[in-house]
């Protein structure tokens, strides 16, 4: 009888052992998710800010690109003097210029993206973290 009373207190044990595991396992699983919950959120909070703003700009930028470079052109014409060639030629500098300045500016923002990753970078670390975590506790256990 006095086993019976033991078995029946371990098989207890047991299920509340295993219920409050399944309790500590919906927690940690709710903690992460509501963390890249609010990596995300806060993401795209600035993208939807950053959205508009760039799309005016790119406009307003665009009309002031081909403005100033049809003034360059103009002022390159005038400086080549009076040649056959000389529109040929202001638009190859002009050309060149930009090209030169573009091919910068794309490297920059190369670099920048590659910083400023579009994944959750935080959220991966923490479950990085969890990972190593697990792992210890179960060769300690083992």
């Amino acid at each position: 009888m006095n086993n019976d009373v033991e078995s029946g207190h371990a098989a207890r044990s047991l299920a509340s052992i295993a219920a409050e595991m399944k309790h500590e396992l919906k927690e940690f699983l709710e903690t992460r998710v509501e963390i890249l919950k609010s990596e995300l959120r806060d993401k795209f909070a600035h993208w939807k800010i950053a959205a508009p703003l760039a799309g005016t700009g790119v406009v307003l930028l665009s009309t002031a690109y081909l403005l100033i470079t049809i003034a360059l052109v103009a002022l390159a014409a005038v400086f080549i003097g009076d040649t056959a060639y000389r529109w040929f030629f202001a638009f190859l500098t002009i050309g060149v210029l930009w090209s030169l300045l573009g091919g910068i500016s794309l490297y920059i923002a190369k670099r920048e993206f590659a910083l400023n990753r579009l994944m959750p970078q935080k959220t991966i670390d923490v479950l990085k973290g969890d990972k190593v975590w697990l792992q210890k506790e179960v060769r300690n256990q083992v």
